[in-house]
């Protein structure tokens, strides 16, 4: 054996006791990435009847992460980043890992009787939603995927509602019986978005089988949180010295975790809740919680403090500048929680110990990708409760114009799926820019001349503060 074989750590495996056998496939996945890994698959592993509970997990596209987990038997390594030190522990709930193109192994687990949950993480892009919040039969992917199954109930589709439908179809023909639908996406009303393009889809494609999904199917909304860092190069170091072990696929999160949930689930479940997990009637006070105070947070920072030169979020809540801005967004949203107020005051300053958690290196170029889909539901919500009541929120209005500013190339790259539209929209004069910005965002929100003018003002001022 030469050094360097020797240096070599051992990979990843259950047959090398790293981990126990892999559990009998009771949930499927679309959307095998970070987020899945530190956070539904977590919490299945930590269940107290984990043993019964294992995943088959899909991507949504490309193999590759898919066969480096299959090649470490579905293992990996979580790290923990604390503010200071990690933690590294191996997930051994992911049974399967497959390609976003094994299509004859998303039918067959989705039709298996023994499967009783689908969860999916796909981001909001992934719904393939119109303007008035339904599927956009206008793609053409979505149109290509509906001819497809309509020739052909098995074939291979491409979005996450067709592939969705394909499933629920094999099931039926199976006489697999009903299962319960999760989506883990950061959108409000999650549940009702989904269930609304799956439906939408499957009365194009079969009438009788949209009736079968409505009579076999339950939706359930979820509100998730864990923030989870792209994984880098290091980090397969970072865990071969944590536990002497190679792995391929590894995961950093931090170590705070929320999963709350509301729904039926007719075939059963884990007991999510053994790990941490919530169940509730109602998710929206938690909801609005999260996406304004957290997700509405992280878009100011994003997008103000890349442009004042800053590159994570520890970064830039370490800047008086920024944190000023985000208590002034904080104070302004949190009037319109259906929360108490000591919760909402424990709940900023948890965030605020999260985002300074320098370890986590959490990456405003990562955050800033797709405003378009994000500041509608993380801002916009609290913007017009404020003009309602005949306030002018500049905590509101400046991340707003920090997305203009951004648009406008400063800061990061915009990354966005709308970027074609919006980018040649924000050029140009400073305030018909912001007018016609924010008209795209919302229609008619570029008629309000005083939130138009505010916008273009703290855009400037930004612009001013350019590193």
């Amino acid at each position: 054996m030469t050094s360097k074989e020797a240096a070599t750590p051992p990979p990843l495996a259950r047959s090398g006791g790293n981990a126990r056998q892999a559990a009998p496939i009771g949930l499927v996945h679309l959307g095998l990435g970070n987020f899945f890994r530190a956070h539904q698959a977590w919490y299945t592993e930590h269940a107290p009847d984990a043993g019964e509970w294992g995943y088959a997990a899909f991507a949504g596209r490309g193999a590759d992460l898919a066969e480096r987990l299959q090649g470490q038997d579905g293992l990996y390594t979580l790290l923990e980043r604390g503010p200071q030190r990690d933690s590294a522990e191996v997930v051994a709930s992911l049974s399967e890992a497959h390609g976003g193109g094994d299509q004859a192994a998303w039918l067959a687990n989705i039709a298996s009787a023994r499967v009783a949950v689908i969860t999916i993480t796909v981001t909001e892009a992934g719904y393939c939603r119109g303007e008035d919040g339904g599927l956009d039969v206008s793609r053409g992917d979505v149109a290509a995927d509906i001819a497809r199954l309509r020739d052909d109930i098995t074939a291979s589709v491409t979005t996450a509602p067709a592939r969705l439908v394909g499933g629920m179809a094999a099931r039926r023909a199976a006489d697999g019986g009903p299962l319960a639908l999760v989506p883990c996406d950061n959108v409000p009303g999650n549940g009702e978005l989904a269930h609304r393009v799956v439906a939408d889809l499957a009365r194009l494609v079969d009438a009788a089988l949209a009736g079968w999904i409505e009579q076999s199917i339950t939706v359930v909304t979820t509100v998730v949180d864990r923030i989870t860092p792209r994984a880098v190069s290091a980090d397969i170091d970072t865990v071969a010295k944590a536990t002497g072990r190679h792995d391929d696929a590894p995961v950093v999160t931090e170590p705070f975790s929320e999963w709350i949930l509301a729904g039926a689930f007719p075939a059963g479940r884990p007991r999510w809740e053994g790990a941490g997990a919530s169940f509730t009637e109602d998710v929206t006070p938690y909801e609005h919680r999260k996406l304004w105070l957290l997700n509405g947070a992280h878009s100011l920072l994003a997008y103000g403090g890349s442009i004042i030169g800053h590159l994570s979020v520890a970064e830039a809540i370490d800047d008086d500048r920024c944190r000023d801005w985000v208590q002034q967004w904080w104070t302004t949203a949190a009037a319109h929680l259906d929360r108490p107020a000591r919760e909402v005051a424990a709940y900023q300053a948890a965030l605020v110990e999260r985002f300074t958690n320098a370890r986590m290196n959490d990456a405003l170029s990562r955050i800033a990708e797709d405003g378009s889909q994000k500041l509608p539901i993380r801002v916009l919500p609290v913007l017009r409760a404020e003009r309602a009541a005949r306030r002018l929120p500049t905590g509101a209005t400046r991340i707003l114009a920090a997305w203009l500013c951004h648009l406008r190339g400063l800061g990061g790259p915009v990354r966005d799926v709308r970027a074609g539209e919006l980018v040649p929209l924000a050029a140009g004069r400073l305030l018909e820019g912001a007018r016609k910005v924010l008209d795209a965002l919302d229609p008619g929100l570029g008629a309000d001349e005083a939130v138009v003018a505010t916008v273009a003002e703290q855009c400037d001022e930004l612009a001013g503060m350019k590193a």
